[in-house]
């Protein structure tokens, strides 16, 4: 199980390890977007240094319409456990997002008046 922190605005972040092809762990914050129903989306500039393997091209409907994605095979460490996920990659996401399909192998633990928010 991993602590998440809560933003100024009540996003739901947590750290995780992007796990480049030659091995090397980039600890990033990445927010947790109930609305994304992949595993996890990243800025396209951000993969410059994992050099993931590139797997197609997919439209997905966003709050702005629909838009173009490429889909890359990412490995994360979370919770100490890696896991290699499909990963889409676009020009305007500014945070790495967690998506909700976490939401069906990780309980979801949120509680803002205690301070609790756990992932795992």
């Amino acid at each position: 199980m991993i602590q998440g922190m809560f933003g100024d605005r009540g996003q739901l972040f947590f750290e995780i390890e992007l796990i480049s092809v030659n091995r090397f762990n980039l600890p990033v914050d990445a927010m947790l977007d109930t609305g994304f129903t992949g595993f996890m989306a990243i800025n396209k500039q951000d993969l410059d240094a994992l050099n993931w393997q590139f797997i197609r091209e997919q439209e997905l409907l966003t709050a702005q319409g629909e838009s173009l994605f490429e889909i890359y095979s990412g490995k994360i460490l979370l919770d100490e456990q890696e896991y290699e996920i499909p990963v889409f990659a676009g020009d305007e996401i500014t945070e790495v997002l967690l998506g909700s399909e976490w939401l069906k192998i990780l309980p979801l633990v949120v509680n803002y008046q205690a301070g609790i928010l756990t992932l795992g």
